[in-house]
């Protein structure tokens, strides 16, 4: 697994690889605003983890692909906190790009994040250069459509919404993409990769739902609350607490299964683990269940 250090090199090497003196320096700023310091880099992680798995022969491409899935999220983070969606005051216990640098900026930041990710895989395939169209495919449909995280936040402006499907868009896509995308670096058909990023897709927005109904700005580092405020469905609202949090454990569990047989596939269970402590603490879920009950 690599270091949390080792993680934030790599995706600040995608940023400076990018950036001259020609380059605006207030959305240069923004644009570094948006991605440090970081969440848990989940994504990037679970990918390079996958490439691990895989023997992955082709460490560039591997970081590339790394930092560009976490550079699609930061620009998700960023259009999400804008005054027409979330109009979130911080993220990350930090002011929101918007807040810290205006509407105008925010917007340009994230639009010029997405853009960096294609540029950091593109850019990265000198020495396997079969494995970037299929790459950068599977990334862009974790991004954009049919059913990327693009579509995902659209289903908030339909008048109707198939829950499942608004997850799997919205949170499920790009963990998706980070398992397929740690596997295509390295060489590796991506299909046996694609239901771990599914599930673990699934369980995150379990998780971020059960999360944002119970839980304080102080601790997610955001606003609380939102999905109510906005009336977004959630899986919290449509099933409760009391059902909502088992259906977490169940889907981190068949995260857990769906890892494919290999030499380091206890460590991607063992970061499964992990996660699935770090979203909902144990003792957090016990209290929730009792108060549900």
């Amino acid at each position: 697994m690599p270091s949390s250090a080792c993680l934030e090199r790599t995706i600040a090497k995608a940023i400076d690889a990018h950036v001259s003196a020609d380059t605006p320096p207030r959305l240069v700023a923004a644009i570094r605003h948006a991605v440090f310091p970081g969440g848990a880099r989940v994504r990037p992680r679970l990918c390079m983890a996958v490439a691990r798995a895989c023997d992955g022969d082709d460490p560039e491409l591997v970081a590339a692909a790394a930092a560009a899935i976490e550079l699609l999220h930061c620009a998700s983070l960023v259009h999400d906190d804008l005054p027409c969606f979330d109009d979130a005051a911080l993220r990350r216990g930090h002011p929101s790009v918007h807040r810290a640098f205006g509407e105008r900026l925010a917007i340009l930041a994230g639009d010029a994040l997405i853009v960096l990710a294609f540029q950091t895989i593109a850019q990265a395939g000198g020495h396997s250069p079969r494995r970037v169209a299929p790459l950068l495919a599977v990334v862009a449909a974790g991004a954009g459509l049919p059913a990327g995280m693009a579509a995902g936040q659209a289903w908030e402006c339909e008048p109707q919404v198939a829950l499942r499907e608004y997850h799997r868009a919205k949170t499920g896509a790009l963990f998706a993409a980070a398992t397929q995308a740690g596997a295509l670096a390295s060489g590796v058909g991506p299909a046996p990769w694609k239901p771990l990023g599914d599930r673990l897709g699934e369980a995150y927005q379990v998780a971020d739902d059960i999360r944002d109904a119970c839980g304080s700005a102080q601790w997610l580092g955001k606003p609380a609350h939102r999905d109510a405020a906005l009336g977004r469905p959630t899986i919290a609202a449509e099933i409760g607490l009391a059902d909502a949090m088992p259906l977490f454990d169940r889907l981190m569990a068949e995260a857990q299964r769906a890892v494919p047989p290999g030499r380091c596939a206890d460590a991607l269970r063992e970061l499964i683990r992990d996660e699935t402590e770090r979203l909902i603490p144990r003792a957090l879920a016990d209290e929730l269940l009792l108060s549900a009950a």
